[in-house]
């Protein structure tokens, strides 16, 4: 077959000096890091959806770049010519995975039935790229939130006919993904949610979505996939108030519904923003419960209200998205998502290459910072001293559920009014921070 990218070269390493546009200068990725290799530390993804799918359409007009590979949009024709850019544009990054919805790999046609083979058609197709190439699948998922069909959510639609419609579409993209070995399969809830409480019965919504994961994870089990299932935490857009707000809410959700044993966090730095939070923060949620699973790596612009989707640039971002992942011990059935599209003047395949090199730069350096920062020890050591009155017998007794308030009060009275807690030397920290990040 003709090489679509046949201008573009398989991109090498050269390091930080180098000012070729098509080089890494971070991502080394045999470089051991703490005693692994970046590769490792960083199983990289592409989605199928922004990098073969997205011509930069936005609700003021037309897309600016052509996906077509050489083929007629709309036809299976064309969803091979995906295939076939997908995978050597992977090869020529050096991704060793992939992401999809189902409808990003196909047409959808006028029957489930029909959308069904061709599904069938399509994932023989890249088991063979796949087997040819090494390149594996990191997770799927199903689209079920651009049909107008789910305009009120899928799991939590009005319809009883659409919720059918909903789970069908679930059990094959399971099914697709069970046929390419992916590690996890994600719930995005885009339209799990409500426009107004004037016409919802939240409980309701809430029960049915339950439900519909749970019988996922029941038809999951039984046609053997192993691997993690994942929400993806976004608090709005498209709907004004989505159930899984952020990461706390969709803990709450699954541990309310039974599903935590199944379920991780598949955590986005751009819809984290928009919930008024930081990437590190809902990382650290997640983290701190066990269910910091993937990652969507991607930013927001601070300066807009919506979900840009922008490739990560934000150096101390990603170095406190690696600090957290160093510290939860990784990313066992998950990894790094490039869920982020080229901006729309930017619509050539060479600007394709130039944003992956761009987020996979940005995060290999974030890996390098975060480890730095971690054996440098100053962050760790200040955390371990400024709890350490609870070291003594007292606080031991109290984190090991053994004291009682009015012991605890009694202790007051008798000691008095408490100094003041130790200071938190927030600018002293933030400065370790810039020396690690600057200090050569």
């Amino acid at each position: 077959m003709p090489e679509i990218f046949r201008s573009l070269p398989k991109v090498p390493y050269e390091g930080p000096q180098s000012k070729n546009p098509l080089a890494f200068k971070y991502y080394d990725e045999d470089r051991k890091i703490l005693g692994k290799s970046m590769r490792e530390h960083l199983p990289f993804a592409m989605a199928w959806w922004h990098n073969l799918c997205a011509t930069g359409t936005d609700m003021f007009g037309p897309g600016t770049a052509n996906k077509s590979f050489g083929a007629p949009v709309g036809t299976m024709a064309h969803a091979k010519a995906k295939v076939d850019a997908g995978f050597e544009f992977m090869q020529k990054l050096g991704i060793g995975y992939f992401c999809f919805h189902d409808v990003d790999l196909v047409p959808e046609a006028d029957t489930l039935a029909e959308t069904n083979a061709r599904l069938d058609e399509i994932t023989d197709y890249i088991k063979v790229k796949m087997a040819d190439t090494g390149i594996r699948c990191l997770w799927g998922t199903a689209n079920m939130f651009s049909n107008p069909r789910f305009m009120n959510g899928a799991g939590s639609t009005n319809s009883v006919d659409v919720y059918c419609h909903a789970a069908a579409q679930i059990k094959k993209a399971l099914d697709c993904t069970v046929k390419l070995g992916g590690r996890g399969y994600v719930f995005w809830g885009g339209r799990e949610g409500y426009e107004t409480l004037l016409n919802t019965d939240v409980k309701f919504e809430q029960e049915n979505i339950a439900a519909l994961m749970r019988m996922a994870v029941t038809y999951g089990r039984s046609i053997g996939f192993t691997g993690d299932f994942f929400i993806e935490p976004k608090p709005k857009e498209p709907m004004k108030h989505q159930y899984d707000f952020d990461a706390a809410t969709a803990i709450g959700f699954l541990r309310q519904y039974g599903l935590d044993k199944d379920f991780k966090m598949n955590i986005e730095a751009n819809h984290a923003t928009l919930a008024g939070h930081t990437f590190q923060h809902d990382l650290r949620i997640a983290a701190i419960n066990g269910m910091l699973g993937s990652v969507d790596a991607n930013q927001g612009d601070y300066l807009l209200g919506w979900d840009t989707d922008e490739f990560p640039f934000n150096v101390y971002e990603t170095t406190f998205c690696m600090l957290e992942v160093l510290k939860a011990g990784g990313l066992p059935n998950g990894g790094f998502n490039f869920d982020a599209k080229n901006r729309r003047p930017s619509y050539t395949y060479e600007d394709m290459f130039l944003a992956f090199i761009l987020g996979m730069d940005a995060f290999a350096l974030g890996l390098i910072k975060a480890a730095q920062l971690i054996e440098d020890g100053r962050l760790d050591a200040f955390i371990k001293e400024r709890y350490a009155s609870f070291a003594g017998p007292l606080g031991q007794k109290i984190r090991a559920g053994e004291a009682t308030l009015a012991e605890l009060a009694a202790l007051a009275v008798q000691k008095g009014a408490p100094a003041l807690p130790g200071s938190g030397k927030q600018e002293y920290l933030e400065s370790v921070v810039n020396a690690v990040l600057f200090g050569g």
